[in-house]
């Protein structure tokens, strides 16, 4: 019998355990891992909540998790509670799956100013997760600067421009709803450092933007290339682009009587956030591409920023005697290999890159270099090892049937146009474990 243990409950562990079950039947006990009594990790809490279909991927990881020889081990910190020697000694594989839950830093003057947020906190706090839940930012003002070029500036964008009617469907929590349906934003700007052909968008989220009630999105003719450039464009990205092509060409008085407005600002970098404590404005460098890398002009210019969102990438956060890559924000590894018995997978591996999807194949590939690393199975404790331990410490662990009464609570506590409501605090998740008992 193999025993592997997997760390994070996202999509990059479930598909991890997949292959495990695929590649060795009932000969392998896998044990998932998570900080948190919930599981999915991303699709809970990074997946936007009026993207339920996305959300779907739940039902297959739920019949990995069901399967007799695959537990989910909720509540337990690793590098806290329990570290990764222990559990090197309990395992024959320990599979870091813990994605990237941390910010890149805007690395610019001001950027510790009040009312300046990432995208992880941000996103965590509109998604509910527990460590951001009391976030609390402060929409009173007109102005929200949203830096980044991607699909995750484009959530953070739609999730402030929506009515309250838009977010019917949707599980977004009932403190971040409260809020953003008193908003007084009135104005969105997205910067980005390159140009339209340079975004990471995709058509789809593109698409979104421009359906919305109360705003239609502006972008300076002036900063699309020529139209037969896109020719050169992959088919996705010149669909998109072909997006901020319509949203060059309504003329100015159909956003005339529109309570809001959203505004791409390209070619354009943040130099620096002004205030007195609180944000209230930021000074932008316009830029040219020069090798395709944005390189400043010396052209600057100031626009108000009563709110700011980076959203420009994720890093995964270091775990104690783990070799950790600082520069690429991930744990330093050749194909997934980190030491003999320790692997990663998914954005712990590779970065923050790719598709909910993309973790399919990372996970299979992981699982191959476990099965030529270990051939046959150990003589390591597993399961029942670590069940010592935690009797030992007293650890609160939340198994995958608690979760099931934790997902009803939720849902019976939702909402009337919402699937669910989620607890934002792990003391109110173990509580529910209880309920039915």
């Amino acid at each position: 019998m193999r025993h592997i243990a997997i760390i994070g409950s996202g999509p990059a562990g479930y598909y991890t355990a997949e292959a495990a079950q695929k590649q060795w039947g009932d000969d392998v006990s896998i044990d998932i891992f998570d900080m948190l009594p919930v599981p999915y990790g991303l699709i809970r809490f990074g997946v936007a909540p009026d993207h339920q279909s996305i959300k779907g991927v739940t039902r297959r990881y739920e019949q990995t998790a069901l399967a007799d020889n695959v537990r989910f081990v909720g509540n337990v910190k690793v590098g806290q509670d329990v570290s990764i020697p222990e559990l090197q000694g309990l395992y024959d594989a320990v599979v870091l799956a813990t994605g990237a839950p941390r910010d890149r830093e805007i690395g610019v003057p001001g950027d510790h100013l009040r009312n300046v947020f990432g995208s992880a906190g941000f996103v965590g706090w509109y998604n509910g997760h527990p460590e951001f839940a009391a976030l609390d930012p402060d929409l009173s003002g007109h102005t929200a600067v949203v830096i980044g070029m991607g699909n995750v500036a484009l959530d953070v964008t739609r999730i402030l421009a929506k009515t309250r009617d838009e977010f019917a469907g949707s599980d977004i929590v009932g403190h971040a709803l409260d809020s953003l349906m008193t908003s007084n934003i009135r104005r969105i700007v997205v910067l980005g450092r390159r140009g339209p052909h340079q975004i990471m968008m995709t058509p789809k989220e593109l698409g979104e933007l421009g359906h919305l009630s109360r705003t239609a999105p502006r972008v300076d003719p002036d900063d699309l290339p020529e139209l037969a450039d896109d020719a050169l464009l992959e088919p996705g990205i010149r669909k998109a682009v072909g997006h901020l092509r319509t949203f060059a060409a309504p003329p100015e008085s159909d956003r005339a009587d529109l309570p809001l407005q959203v505004e791409f600002d390209f070619f354009a970098a943040p130099r620096g956030l002004i205030g007195d404590g609180k944000v209230r404005a930021m000074s932008v460098e316009r830029t040219r591409i020069e090798d395709g890398r944005a390189v400043g002009t010396g052209d600057f210019y100031e626009i108000r920023a009563d709110l700011v969102v980076s959203c420009i990438g994720y890093q995964t956060s270091p775990i104690a005697g783990v070799p950790f890559d600082e520069r690429a924000g991930r744990f330093a590894n050749d194909e997934g290999r980190i030491l003999p018995g320790l692997y990663c997978v998914g954005w712990a591996r590779r970065g923050p890159s790719g598709t909910i999807g993309t973790n399919r194949p990372d996970g299979f590939g992981v699982v191959e270099l476990i099965a030529q690393d270990f051939p046959a199975g150990g003589a390591k404790a597993g399961r029942e090892g670590f069940d010592a331990l935690a009797a030992e410490r007293g650890l609160d662990v939340v198994s995958f049937s608690d979760w099931k009464k934790i997902e009803e609570a939720e849902q019976a506590r939702a909402r009337d146009d919402a699937p669910r409501e989620k607890f934002v605090d792990v003391d109110d998740m173990i509580r529910a474990t209880s309920l039915a008992d």
